[in-house]
């Protein structure tokens, strides 16, 4: 287990003012099967009246209204999270994780990584697990991309990407994924937090024996205790951390991100 501090901050700056703008956030982590997450404190800017709920996929979702004009838009989110992946909880199998999602169905290029993906399983001894199946393709992702950041967009699908071979984490993990369900494996996309990076991140889950285990294609490894979970979903379409829309004359806009995580002792 670790003690993990956690601190993510996010600021729009609109090159002129905006108004009725509404906004929907899922950027907080929360107590889940492997983390426990305490003294949670968020920060919007400006000021505004949020409404919390739960969604379908256990993510913590804030949606607010600011109607006044406004040029800066931020919001940040701190907190602590005890990460234990040792002793991950069990949750109850959903089968939507075996099937295609909107960023993740195949084309010729996912097509051919799955055989490839087949073959390195069917070598694979007789006992080998999901995770160890999960293994091969993360691997096989791992060495197919060069990890080239705007390279793609938030609307890059896996098929996209892979055909220029170079993404970043999102990229790396709607490839896995579309691999993933079409070799027999039930896979989900998560956001988080992780040490070092500087910003959000995306890995992969895989269910085996009751439970969601962590493997992050980006860095070919499995998931540890230095990973704090946001979300999870179908692909990155089910874990936006932040979307809006605003009313503006030709406004351009310019984001901002910071993630900090370190550990302390405990």
């Amino acid at each position: 287990m670790k003690k993990l501090v956690f601190d993510y901050e996010m600021k729009l700056t609109f090159s002129s003012p905006v108004t009725d703008h509404r906004f929907q956030l899922r950027c907080v982590p929360a107590t889940g099967p492997r983390q426990q997450v305490v003294d949670v404190e968020v920060a919007i800017e400006p000021d505004v009246e949020l409404e919390t709920t739960i969604d379908s996929f256990d993510s913590v979702v804030m949606t607010g209204f600011i109607p006044q004009p406004h040029t800066i838009f931020s919001y940040s989110v701190k907190g602590i999270a005890f990460v234990d992946n040792a002793h991950i909880k069990s949750e109850i199998y959903k089968p939507l994780y075996r099937f295609n999602s909107a960023l993740t169905i195949p084309g010729p290029c996912i097509e051919a990584m799955i055989a490839a993906c087949r073959a390195r399983i069917a070598g694979l001894p007789a006992d080998a697990t999901p995770i160890d199946q999960a293994w091969e393709v993360m691997d096989e992702v791992y060495q197919a991309f060069t990890y080239t950041p705007a390279s793609t967009t938030i609307r890059t699908t896996a098929e996209q990407a892979l055909a220029q071979r170079k993404g970043v984490c999102q990229d790396y993990a709607h490839v896995m994924l579309s691999v993933c369900r079409h070799v027999g494996l039930t896979a989900r996309y998560i956001a988080g937090l992780l040490g070092g990076e500087g910003a959000t991140h995306a890995w992969v889950e895989i269910y085996h024996d009751g439970r969601w285990i962590g493997l992050d294609p980006t860095h070919n490894r499995m998931v540890d205790d230095n990973y704090i979970t946001i979300a999870h979903g179908r692909d990155y379409r089910d874990c936006m951390l932040d979307i809006g829309i605003f009313s503006g004359y030709q406004v351009q806009q310019n984001q901002w991100v910071n993630a900090s995580v370190h550990e302390q002792l405990l």
